[in-house]
C-alpha cells in the first residue's frame, strides 16, 4: 500500500495529539516534524525534528503538512507560506476571521489542496450545524462548548506581555443548555450561554490589572463573554491544571407542521489536542485524494466529500456503514 506521507509543522499539545493519530493508521508515515523549537530538546518523537524554516526541503518528501499552530499568531502567517508549498490541514478557530483566513489560502493554493478549520468547531461542529439546519429549517440552532480547556482561548491568553501560564475553561449554563432542550428556542447572547473562566500564572512584577483587563477586553475571544480571571502559582498551575478536557453540544429545536423536533449532537473529550489531531488527520487523508484529482485552493469542511475522510473505499463504506 502506499503510503500518505505527512509532516507536522508544531509540536505543541495539538502536534503529540496529531503525530499520536498518524501512528494509529496504516495507511499515512509521519516523516518529519518541524518546531520553532531547538530540536535537541526534544526526545520522545520516534521521527526526525528539524527547525520550521527547513520545511522547504521537504516539498518531495511530504504530501500534505498538518499545522498545529495557535489561530492568533501562527497560522496567520504559516498557514498562507505552507500553502504555496504544501497540501495542508489546519485547525484555524477564530471564528469570525475564517473568511479573510480562506481568502489568504486561496491566493497562494494554486496547485495544492488546503483544508483549512478542521477541528471539532469549526469542523465537525460546523457540519452538524449545516445539517440540522437543512433538515429543521423552521428552528433555531444552538452550540455550547465544555465544560472543558479551550485551546484556542488559552493561546490567546499566552500571547499577552506578562503571561507565563495560562489555562482558560469554558463552562456552559445548565439554565440555558436546559431552555433549549426543553423546546423554548430562546435568544440567548454569547453573554447568555457560557462563562470563560482563566487561570494565569504571571511573570514577576507584571502588571495583573493589565493583564486582566486586556484578556476581558480581546475581541473575538474574551470581550462578549462573561468572564473571570484568577491570578494563581507555578505549582498550582501545574498540578491542577494541565490536562485538557473539552466537549460541548450543538442542538437544533425546530418544528415541522404543529411538530416540535430537537436533533442533538455531543462530544466528551478526555483530550481536546489528541481528538483534535485525530479530525485533522482524516482531513490530511481528504486533502491528499482532492489533490489527486486537481481539486486545488483553500477548502472547509464544507466542501470535503464525506468518504474521503475514510481509509475505506467507497464499496465499503456502503457496504457496512448506509
Amino acid at each position: 500500500m502506499e503510503k500518505i506521507r505527512i509532516g507536522i509543522a508544531g509540536y505543541g499539545n495539538v502536534g503529540k495529539g496529531v503525530e499520536k493519530a498518524v501512528n494509529a493508521v496504516s495507511d499515512m508515515q509521519l516523516i518529519a516534524i518541524f518546531s520553532r523549537r531547538d530540536p535537541a530538546a526534544f526526545k520522545e518523537s520516534s521521527v526526525q525534528i528539524l527547525p520550521l524554516n527547513a520545511a522547504e526541503t521537504k516539498i518531495d518528501e511530504i504530501d500534505v503538512m498538518i499545522l498545529c499552530g495557535g489561530s492568533a499568531a501562527d497560522l496567520p502567517e504559516q498557514g498562507p507560506y505552507f500553502a504555496s508549498l504544501f497540501n495542508i490541514v489546519d485547525s484555524f478557530d477564530t471564528h469570525a476571521k475564517i473568511p479573510e483566513y480562506l481568502a489568504s489560502i486561496d491566493q497562494v493554493a494554486k496547485k495544492t489542496t488546503a483544508v483549512i478549520a478542521s477541528g471539532w468547531d469549526p469542523g465537525l461542529f460546523s457540519m452538524i450545524r449545516a445539517l440540522s439546519g437543512s433538515i429543521l429549517p423552521d428552528g433555531s440552532s444552538y452550540t455550547f462548548w465544555g465544560s472543558g480547556v479551550s485551546q484556542g482561548h488559552s493561546d490567546a491568553i499566552r500571547q499577552i506581555d506578562g503571561v507565563k501560564h495560562a489555562v482558560q475553561y469554558t463552562i456552559p449554563f445548565d439554565d440555558a443548555v436546559n431552555s433549549v432542550r426543553n423546546g423554548e428556542r430562546p435568544f440567548l447572547t454569547p453573554r447568555q450561554k457560557h462563562l470563560r473562566k482563566c487561570f494565569v500564572v504571571s511573570l514577576p512584577d507584571a502588571d495583573k490589572d493589565k493583564i486582566a483587563e486586556k484578556i476581558k477586553k480581546m475581541p473575538n475571544y474574551f470581550i462578549d463573554y462573561e468572564t473571570t480571571v484568577d491570578f494563581i502559582e507555578d505549582d498550582e498551575y501545574f498540578e491542577n491544571h494541565t490536562e485538557m478536557p473539552h466537549g460541548g453540544v450543538v442542538l437544533q429545536s425546530g418544528k415541522t407542521g404543529e411538530n416540535n423536533h430537537l436533533i442533538e449532537f455531543s462530544l466528551k473529550l478526555d483530550s481536546n489536542p489528541e481528538f483534535t489531531g485525530s479530525i485533522m488527520v482524516a482531513y490530511a487523508r481528504a486533502a491528499y485524494r482532492m489533490s489527486k484529482e486537481g481539486l486545488f485552493g483553500a477548502k472547509t469542511v464544507f466542501d470535503v466529500p464525506l468518504a474521503y475522510l475514510s481509509d475505506k473505499d467507497r464499496d465499503s463504506l456502503i457496504k457496512e456503514l448506509l
